[in-house]
This record gives structure tokens, C-alpha cells and sequence, in this order.
């Protein structure tokens, strides 16, 4: 006997044959007779369709507050800081050259760091007070570029402080006026230890979009800073000898010189996931004794705590999706029952249980890829745009919406990481196509006869 069509089974159609594609078609068309059925499909495709727009959105607010704040961290922040295992750390300038030189090393400058509080006529705060030089705020683009009022022209020179927008509108002062440096590591008297207090004017403010650094930095010139923080000492001169104690005070001058010394050096590497190869090569390579701390063990609390939360957010969106998987399975349940009499009749024809089953696995799917397809585009424009629409819902309601003083940022980022995309598509059409193999295989175990017996 010859077979003409190959394509066939032994028992009819092959599977997924336009036949089968045909009658899932008319069961996923509403006909009058069918409203209900085709409200709850349609009910369950927007499950789908929100639940999977909703993992877009979250996971790419999740991926861009931690690109963010990461980019802001490690563009004021060394990736590691070089901290002197000595007390006076006077060589810092050669140490920083020789850490420049190392290979997979971009930049390193010393700076000094120290805590005060700063005051102005209408309220204090305290703060981390940062002595840097023209050259090494140039090396930080982020700072460099951040500046509203003023500039760092003649930054060495000018003996001014530079502070952050926020800071400045909380202490209510802005270009021009004069801030007061209080640290209680002052002079010391027979009466004990005074606070050093130095007033500073504002020759510049900056606004680095993280409300930490806005509100929390001051910014002053490397001696100036060197001299606040008394990270000096008078040392005898090479060939000077040790002048008389009732010498002039031009001869102890011409005696000493004073030698300043930095809290650290900021290293900044080609890679920022490189810090173990690299730390073990600036060891060997650098000699002088130092103590490293790399940017994972300063922040190792703050990007742990992200990486929980973001996992904890996937797993209880996806309940959405879940639950929507669960609509498929009482959607099609309801259309088995409702169409027994075509099964029946369709089975009388010689279609195959197989085949039956398929029908509805299409039928099933079919609703689950459309959803999934229109969260896709959903969750496409809404990261895309994620900061606009916050910005306009904000501006409509009236109410802030992401606080930065809350989230750290001012403004709201977002990034799609595709690879998260594809495999949120892919949770969620495999969840739809499990959620059909049960009603389908209830289908297929129609009886014709059982079927037809009251018709």
C-alpha cells in the first residue's frame, strides 16, 4: 500500500499538524457561547502579562540602583586604599608613584581624611573632611565634572573648601560665604587640649547625584587640610645644627623645615573585579609596608544586603507569574468540560487521544506565550523609562516617589540586563506549558460513548 502522506501517524494527523493548530484556534476565538471561558483566558494572559513586565521592571531598577551606586562608590572611592603600617606616612608622593607603575594599576594619589564638625550661622553637622591636590581631584572625573558654583581653579592656592549642594543648603550657605571646621584635636595648653577650629570659605559646590556624598563631604586643599589635621612635624634641616634656646626665631626657622605626612593612598585599578589578582601584585611589587582594603570588604554589608534583597524580590514576584500559570490550568479545565461534546465527536472522526491532548497544550500555550510576549514589550518600556514616569507621577500626585534621601540617589536608574530577560521569557512560557499538560491529559481521556450518552 502506498502512503502519500509521510507526514501521518499510524493512528492520523502527525503532531502539531495545521489540523490540530486549526481547532486550538477556534476553541482561543470567543463565540457568544463561550464569554465566560474567553473572560478568564483573557484574565489569565494579563496575569501573565503583568507578572512578567513586573520581573522586567524590578530586576532592571534592581540591576541599575546597584550599576549606580557602585559607579558613584568606586568613581569618589579607590578600589583600594594603601594605608602606612608606620605613623608617619611622609613618603606618601613616592609611594603613589610607585603604585602608579604597577601593571593593571590607572591611578593613585594620597589624600587626608579626618572627621569634624562644620558650622555656619544657621545650623552644624558633622562630616568627613578629605585634603586633596588639583591633580588628584582631576583624576576623578566624577568629582572633577560634578561642580554647580565655582570651579577647582587655583584649588591649591585658594585655601577654600569645596562642599557638596546638599550640604550647603542644610547649612544654608553657598559661594562665597564661610564655613568653620571644628575637630576636638586641638592645641595643646596646661589647661588641656583646645579644639581646632579654622573658618574656610566656599570657593566651590558639587553635586555627585548620592545624597551620602552631597550631605556628608568636604573637600579642602592638600596642605591646608595637612596643617587643620596637624599631620606635621618640624625636623632639623640635612647640615643644620640644633638651635640655641634663646635663638631668634629666624634662626629656628632656617633650623627646621616641617614635614607633612598623608592619611593614604587611593589606588584605582583597570578592573574592579581584579582586586585579589591585583592585590597580591602590588604586594609584591611595591615594597614599602602597607596595609590594603579593597572596595568589597569596605562595602561587603551594603552590595550583600542588595544582592538579598534583589533575590528575595525575584522569587516573591514570581508568584505572579505563578499564580497566573495556576489561571491556565482552571481556564482550560473549564473549556474541557465545556467542549466534552466536540471532543467526543472529534474522537468518533478518529482523532487520536495524542492529538487531542495537543490541541489543548496549544490552546494553553498559546495563551502563555501571548502574555509573556506582551509583559516582554510592558516591561521593555517601562525600565526604558523608568525615571520619566516616576518624574511624572511624582509631579501629578504630588508626592515624592523615591526619596533620594531614602534610596541615596536622586534620580531613578534602571537597567535591562537581557540575559535576566530571557530567562524571566523563559520561566514563564515553561510555566505556562506545565500548567497545560494536566487538563489536557484530562482531555484526552474523554470517552466518546460517556460523552455522547446524554446528548
Amino acid at each position: 500500500m502506498n502512503v502519500k502522506n509521510t507526514n501521518k501517524t499510524k493512528n492520523g494527523t502527525a503532531p502539531f499538524s495545521a489540523l490540530e493548530w486549526f481547532i486550538a484556534g477556534r476553541y482561543l476565538r470567543a463565540r457568544r457561547s463561550d464569554t465566560f471561558i474567553s473572560v478568564i483566558a483573557g484574565l489569565t494572559l494579563t496575569g501573565i502579562a503583568i507578572g512578567v513586565a513586573t520581573l522586567i521592571v524590578v530586576t532592571s531598577v534592581m540591576n541599575g540602583f546597584r550599576e549606580e551606586l557602585l559607579s558613584k562608590i568606586l568613581g569618589l572611592n579607590g578600589h583600594f586604599i594603601a594605608y602606612p603600617v608606620d605613623s608617619g606616612f611622609s613618603d606618601y608622593d613616592e609611594t603613589a608613584i610607585k603604585l602608579e607603575n604597577v601593571d593593571g594599576v590607572v591611578h593613585a594619589f594620597a589624600f587626608v581624611e579626618g572627621q569634624a564638625l562644620v558650622s555656619s550661622k544657621s545650623n552644624s553637622t558633622g562630616v568627613s573632611v578629605r585634603g586633596m591636590t588639583y591633580d588628584s581631584i582631576q583624576k576623578l572625573p566624577l568629582l572633577a565634572n560634578s561642580v554647580e558654583l565655582g570651579s577647582w581653579d587655583d584649588w591649591d592656592q585658594s585655601k577654600g573648601a569645596a562642599i557638596g549642594y546638599r550640604l550647603a543648603q542644610k547649612l544654608g550657605v553657598t559661594l562665597g560665604d564661610k564655613i568653620t571646621l571644628i575637630n576636638p584635636d586641638g592645641a595643646t595648653t596646661p589647661f588641656g587640649t583646645t579644639p581646632q577650629i579654622r573658618s574656610y570659605p566656599i570657593v566651590a559646590t558639587f553635586d555627585l547625584g548620592m545624597v551620602e556624598f552631597d550631605s556628608f563631604f568636604v573637600y579642602l586643599p592638600m596642605k591646608p587640610a595637612q596643617k587643620y589635621f596637624k599631620l606635621f612635624k618640624d625636623v632639623l634641616r640635612d647640615g643644620a645644627e640644633v638651635p640655641d634656646i634663646l635663638a631668634s626665631d629666624a634662626e629656628i626657622d632656617a633650623a627646621y623645615e616641617q614635614r607633612f605626612f598623608a592619611t593614604a593612598v587611593e589606588i584605582f585599578i583597570e578592573d574592579a573585579d581584579k582586586v585579589g589578582e591585583m592585590r597580591e601584585k602590588i604586594y609584591s611589587e611595591v615594597e614599602r609596608p602597607m596595609i590594603l582594603t579593597d572596595w568589597q570588604q569596605r562595602n561587603q554589608t551594603f552590595f550583600e544586603a542588595l544582592q538579598v534583597e534583589r533575590v528575595v524580590m525575584f522569587v516573591i514576584l514570581s508568584m505572579i507569574v505563578v499564580v497566573a500559570a495556576f489561571n491556565i490550568i482552571s481556564s482550560l479545565v473549564m473549556l474541557v468540560k465545556d467542549k466534552g461534546r466536540d471532543i467526543a465527536v472529534l474522537r468518533t472522526m478518529g482523532i487520536t487521544r495524542s492529538a487531542i491532548m495537543r490541541i489543548f497544550v496549544i490552546v494553553g500555550t498559546t495563551i502563555g506565550f501571548l502574555g509573556t510576549l506582551l509583559g516582554l514589550l510592558l516591561g521593555l518600556l517601562l525600565a526604558v523609562n523608568a525615571e520619566s514616569i516616576r518624574s511624572w507621577l511624582a509631579n501629578t500626585i504630588g508626592i515624592s516617589i523615591f526619596p533620594p534621601e531614602v534610596f541615596f540617589l536622586s534620580e531613578l536608574p534602571s537597567r535591562v540586563d537581557f540575559v535576566e530577560v530571557a530567562i524571566i521569557l523563559g520561566m514563564a512560557l515553561g510555566l505556562s506549558f506545565l500548567a497545560t499538560l494536566y487538563p489536557a491529559w484530562r482531555a484526552a481521556q474523554y470517552e466518546p460513548v460517556e460523552a455522547l450518552r446524554y446528548e
